[in-house]
């Protein structure tokens, strides 16, 4: 097993996506999880905090640690097994989100969760629950996890298949691979019914395995993950609309949601699998890269949409009706006709993603961008609301993001450390009005270290309590993840 202790060597380790920053004093490489337990159990002896890394696209510093060590789980990479007639395939931690789907893909399998940066570990996706554009269809990654196989900072194994252990009501007991019990109370509270990852997963009669999915590292190390999997979809209709008003491009978001939503599962209508906006700031600030977005754009939905070559043009032609009926410029489309073209899309849609997070490395700052998600019918106004408030204090900024599940990242770009300060106020402002409209502070992203102040907005002081209390039952020394999800002291 390496282990790496030179500063050098370990600074990509002290810093994740989102430019927050950390301490430790050595990175290890287990090449099993056999070695992970032998990690954990030594650093329980001599009281040693640890921290579990993923590849460090991470946007809420979960992976980034405070001191202790690291373990990074780059070297557990293997694709165990990939079952093509029973549609699963075993990982470990490690495998890169790509280099699963270039496999499946060969095979015409499909695995439907899929993050906008896809170098991220397939370990770091189960532990923040992520999502990605497909999550309008689809859902989050937790849909899809079938099995984990989890080592506890005691060093115990714990296996964990869905469907077989179930809470009674709050009442969780599970068991490890050795025997030894672990009996927990859940949290008492309800999570928003809109999409979410903040803090841990928690409802009466809920699978064991739904707590340790979005846990972010900070119960236990998952070492194998057992993944659900799909038919490859047929051909794809992927287009980008433009407006000439941003109201009319939310209208075809909502004509698009309410739609897919009445038709799902339905053959030869509409059903969208992704439905994405960009607001007029997003279109200016990629211009430079994207000479062909139309002048006089001020905001653009993407969608996908998946066909069969026996109705792919029927359903083109229905959303064409949406899109003339919202308002939609049909004459400067961008349609995907080949593989090419959907390439170029889907470069479009990261692009804003990868042109924000180098503008906030370049001038080291903290990223400032919201995962906030609200209810559809609250949507709208919010959306106008949050624009508003940061144009009041004169900091620029873009608004996207997955607005078919009501949910935005706005990112503020400041250009000094006053403006800075002050984004940091608003992101606060912002998560407070999410709460208060029943949203979330966290739609995909997941809590981390950032946000921890703003789950205890979300839930209060005393049910974040109790979910430290949970944390404790695995880890009542406190070594395992510390500050993520939970603050420390709260727990």
């Amino acid at each position: 097993m390496v282990i790496k202790n030179d500063k050098e060597e370990i600074q990509s380790f002290l810093t994740d996506a989102s430019n927050f920053k950390g301490e430790c004093d050595a990175v290890y490489f287990p090449e099993n999880a056999e070695e992970v337990k032998e990690i954990l159990i030594r650093t329980l002896a001599e009281n040693k905090r640890v921290t579990v890394a993923g590849n460090g696209t991470g946007l809420t510093g979960a992976r980034v640690p405070k001191e202790g060590i690291v373990i990074s789980t780059e070297k557990l990479n293997r694709i165990i097994e990939i079952n093509e007639k029973e549609f699963y395939a075993f990982v470990e931690p490690g495998v890169i989100l790509s280099d699963l789907q270039g496999r499946l893909d060969e095979l015409n399998l499909f695995y439907p969760p899929d993050p906008t940066e896809t170098n991220c570990f397939i370990g770091g996706t189960v532990a923040a629950n992520a999502s990605g554009a497909k999550t309008f269809k689809y859902g989050p990654t937790r849909n899809y996890i079938a099995e984990l196989e989890i080592i506890l900072p005691d060093g115990e194994t714990l296996n964990l298949k869905r469907g077989f252990v179930k809470a009674d009501g709050l009442k969780l007991s599970l068991k490890s691979e050795s025997g030894k019990e672990y009996n927990l109370m859940l949290p008492d509270f309800k999570m928003p019914d809109v999409k979410n990852a903040s803090g841990f997963f928690i409802k009466p009669d809920m699978d064991a395995i739904d707590l340790f999915i979005g846990s972010e590292g900070s119960l236990g190390v998952i070492t194998k993950i057992k993944l659900k999997l799909l038919a490859k979809p047929g051909a794809i209709i992927s287009c980008v609309v433009f407006f000439e008003d941003e109201n009319r491009g939310l209208d075809f978001i909502e004509e698009g949601r309410t739609v897919s939503f009445k038709n799902k599962n339905q053959e030869n209508k509409i059903e969208a699998r992704a439905l994405e906006y960009f607001d007029d700031n997003s279109l200016r600030f990629l211009a430079p890269d994207f000479p062909n977005i139309p002048e006089g754009a001020k905001a653009a939905v993407w969608f996908e949409q998946e066909a069969g070559e026996e109705n792919e043009d029927e359903l083109l032609e229905q959303w064409i009706e949406i899109i003339q009926k919202c308002g939609g410029n049909e004459e400067l489309v961008w349609f995907a006709v080949n593989e090419k073209d959907r390439e170029d899309i889907h470069k479009f849609r990261h692009a804003i993603s990868l042109k924000v997070n180098e503008y906030i490395a370049r001038n080291n700052y903290r990223k400032l961008g919201t995962d906030v998600a609200v209810p559809d019918d609250q949507f709208r106004e919010f959306f106008f609301w949050c624009g508003k408030t940061v144009r009041d204090e004169n900091i620029d900024y873009v608004a996207y993001g997955h607005f078919g599940n009501s949910h935005i990242h706005l990112n503020m770009l400041p250009d000094s450390q006053d403006k800075f300060e002050k984004g940091k106020y608003l992101y606060k402002k912002i998560c407070q009005k999410a709460v208060e409209l029943k949203g979330t502070i966290s739609a995909e992203h997941g809590v981390g270290k950032i946000k921890a102040d703003y789950l205890i907005e979300m839930y209060g002081e005393e049910v974040v309590r109790q979910m430290g209390r949970v944390k404790k039952v695995f880890d009542p020394q406190l070594i395992l993840g510390i500050g993520n999800v939970v603050r420390e002291d709260l727990l």
